[in-house]
């Protein structure tokens, strides 16, 4: 009897020392497992005279009634604390400030664009973009560019075959727009052109941005004081810009455009008035209509009034470079 309720005792102390399931679990295999040192006790029933057998039969049972009662109550509390650890874990404190996250920004190129753009819609021009993957004649023909003409070459320009091909500038929506509307029109014509090309100055893939305006008796002074206007809002009022004789096939006269800017004469972009067979092309009479045309590139743009040196640098997505603008 002694030895049974000394069991309970030293059970009762382990209990209450098990901090987890495992541990309680152990306790449980200790005492009231097949091999259990209460198990074993109950086992000496068989041996015990047949008078003493209900009073240590009785004493046995309530304590192992006790200890599996002990464990139970143990086993609720090691789950209800397990429970309180999980949720704390999860638990946000929400009078805890917020975590901090660095603000991203536009893309230098896209500032540019937009700050163009918005210059040009300030004069009347409308914004309209168009498909990047052409056909020649959109991209050569109406254009007025002769099939012998370099820019048609296979190791000029990115073909998908002999009539298609990645378009190689964004003058292909000017006749896109000419074919579908009348005159007057003011367009600018933003988004990426294709050419093989890629060195300090030149990517195979960069941004354009062309403009035309078509109208009764559209002249030279019209077309400089629109490039001059957009020169002075970019890199500021003592810009100047300076027409030099060029050729295009789309444009005659055409010209070289270079702004004056921090003391020096830099080429910006190209221009001229639209040559009669571009008109002849979509359906407009030259002798009622005329106009100017212009395209520049907005990584040019960029590098000019930032002082950047290599054009590649917008595509290396460097950080370090992407967070100077």
């Amino acid at each position: 009897m002694k030895e049974v309720k000394e069991l309970l005792i030293e059970a009762k102390d382990e209990i209450s020392s098990a901090n987890d399931m495992a541990s309680l679990n152990n306790i449980r295999i200790k005492y009231l497992g097949k091999k259990g040192l209460v198990t074993l006790e109950m086992k000496k029933l068989k041996k015990l005279p047949q008078e003493e057998k209900p009073k240590f039969g009785a004493v046995i049972n309530k304590v192992r009634n006790e200890i599996e009662k002990l464990l139970n109550e143990k086993m609720e509390e090691i789950r209800k604390n397990e429970k309180i650890k999980k949720f704390e874990k999860i638990r946000v404190d929400v009078t805890l400030p917020g975590a901090k996250r660095d603000k991203g920004h536009l893309h230098i190129l896209t500032k540019v664009q937009r700050e163009l753009e918005d210059i040009f819609i300030s004069m009347g021009f409308e914004v309209v973009e168009g498909p990047e993957v052409e056909d020649t004649w959109h991209n050569f023909d109406a254009l007025n560019t002769p099939e012998w003409h370099p820019a048609r070459d296979a190791q000029d320009s990115f073909y998908f075959d002999e009539k298609t091909l990645l378009r190689t500038h964004t003058s292909p929506i000017q006749i896109r727009t000419m074919l579908e509307k009348k005159p007057p029109l003011a367009i600018i014509s933003p988004g990426r052109v294709f050419r093989r090309d890629y060195d300090s100055t030149h990517l195979p893939m960069f941004t354009q941005m062309e403009g035309l305006y078509v109208d009764k008796n559209v002249t030279v002074r019209h077309l400089k004081y629109t490039l001059e206007e957009m020169a002075r809002r970019v890199f500021g009022e003592s810009a100047k810009v300076r027409l030099k004789p060029s050729f295009f096939p789309f444009t005659e006269p055409s010209y070289e455009v270079d702004v004056w800017f921090q003391g020096n004469w830099l080429e910006i972009l190209g221009a001229g008035m639209v040559d009669p067979n571009v008109f002849r092309n979509v359906g407009y009479d030259p002798e009622t209509w005329s106009g100017f045309a212009f395209g520049l590139g907005l990584e040019r743009i960029a590098m000019v009034k930032y002082g950047i040196k290599d054009i590649r640098d917008f595509i290396r997505n460097d950080v370090r470079f992407l967070e100077n603008y």
